[in-house]
Formats: structure tokens, C-alpha cells, sequence
């Protein structure tokens, strides 16, 4: 059975960071493309970012480059988010989705499995 389960989140100031975990089970990441999103109360749920499991091709919001990293472990099933600069609209649940997939880049859009989130608060 595939499943994903977030850890990481927490309380950090302005500017601080955090590394964000999923774990995924029931599956291989060679043949699936991994993403973070995010939802803050009274918004939209927005895609973050997200990785191809074999090729490691990534892609990120622009609200994010330059400050957060996806990154990937094969060999534990492991994908992470180094999030770098934290801002106060950083503030949400971020969840970890996946979906399967040929191509050889992923996407922000048409994930079908998800774990149950974790809370990232950025407040001074």
C-alpha cells in the first residue's frame, strides 16, 4: 500500500529554516515524481515544489527558488525540503504528494496520493 508521511515541520523565526521529510512506502521512487504543497488557512493549496524520482529533475514555485531545495534519497525512500530564509507567508501545512509518471520531468499538478501534512509556523 503506498503511503507518505511527513515529519519536520515546527516553529522557526523570520529568516530561519527547516528540513521537511517524507517518507514513502509501498512504492519506488524511480517511477513516480514527488512534490511538496502547501495550504494556508483562507488559500488556495499551492504546489512548492517537486522532484522525478530517477532523474532527480526538479521544478519549484517562484515563490520559492532560490531559497528551498527538494532533494531526494533512493536507496531509504526518502524525499526532503531544505526550506532556507523562511518567511512569514511561509506559514502552512506542507504536505508531500506523489503520482506515477513516464516523463521524464514532474509536475505541480495531478498528484493522487498524499500524506497527512505537517506545520510549518514562520512568526518572530
Amino acid at each position: 500500500q503506498l503511503q507518505l508521511v511527513e515529519s519536520g515541520g515546527g516553529l522557526v523565526h523570520p529568516g530561519g529554516s527547516l528540513r521537511l521529510s517524507c517518507s514513502a512506502s509501498g512504492f519506488s521512487l524511480d517511477y513516480y515524481a514527488i512534490g511538496w504543497f502547501r495550504q494556508s488557512p483562507g488559500k488556495e493549496r499551492e504546489g512548492v515544489s517537486c522532484i522525478r524520482g530517477d532523474s532527480g529533475a526538479t521544478k519549484y514555485a517562484d515563490s520559492v527558488k532560490g531559497r528551498f531545495t527538494i532533494s531526494r534519497d533512493n536507496a531509504e525512500n526518502m524525499v526532503y525540503l531544505q526550506m532556507n530564509s523562511l518567511k512569514p507567508e511561509d506559514t502552512g501545512i506542507y504536505y508531500c504528494a506523489s503520482y506515477w509518471t513516464f516523463k521524464s520531468q514532474c509536475l505541480l499538478t495531478g498528484y493522487d496520493s498524499w500524506g497527512q501534512g505537517t506545520q510549518v509556523t514562520v512568526s518572530s
